[in-house]
């Protein structure tokens, strides 16, 4: 079919957490210039507008979307299609570019490999991420570790049903002493 990969693109708490309790993300810096030295990253860190120049779609969880949609931003994905999987009604007012989708986790990534018109899946929250890791359909995880540990909240891996073995393909030091790791599934 398509030659999209399926990428993840996240920061994890040094146990294991992507949010805290209540989807709380305070712990990520804001990069907002709050007086701390940020640090330099190295030459091959992938920042964010690096990425989702690649991406063509994004298949992402109903909790992310809520979380995002609650953001005092504007829609941050521009006119990239969002599939969110859900079994619920979208708020009353979704972005245009937004499209409720369900069902098994092989059909929502062949959607989104269509809807992405060649570019690559942008794959975001974390039950998404762990049905698509049993199901072995991700293709890389760039994930930037925070110098915290949070105690609680939502895990990335925690609760798969299987090993997901990785190899390390590149790692590199990021702003505020954090660490970026890429990685994909050893197949």
């Amino acid at each position: 079919m398509s030659a999209s990969k399926v990428r993840v693109y996240l920061a994890c708490s040094l146990d294991g957490f992507i949010a805290g309790p209540d989807h709380d993300l305070s712990w990520l810096p804001d990069g907002e210039g709050d007086g701390e030295d940020p640090g330099a990253s190295d030459p091959g860190t992938l920042d964010y507008q690096a990425f989702i120049a690649d991406v063509g779609a994004l298949l992402m969880g109903r909790n992310t979307y809520d979380v995002v949609r609650g953001f005092d931003v504007p829609w941050p994905y521009g006119e990239r299609p969002v599939l969110v999987a859900t079994r619920r009604s979208l708020d009353s007012d979704p972005p245009a570019t937004v499209q409720a989708i369900e069902g098994p986790i092989e059909e929502l990534v062949q959607t989104a490999k269509a809807a992405a018109g060649g570019g690559d899946v942008y794959l975001d929250g974390g039950g998404l991420i762990r049905q698509a890791a049993e199901a072995d359909l991700i293709d890389e995880i760039t994930l930037t570790l925070a110098p915290i540990a949070l105690g609680q909240g939502i895990p990335l891996f925690a609760g798969l049903k299987r090993r997901y073995a990785m190899e390390i393909v590149s790692h590199h030091d990021h702003p505020f002493g954090m660490v970026q790791l890429r990685a994909r599934p050893k197949r």
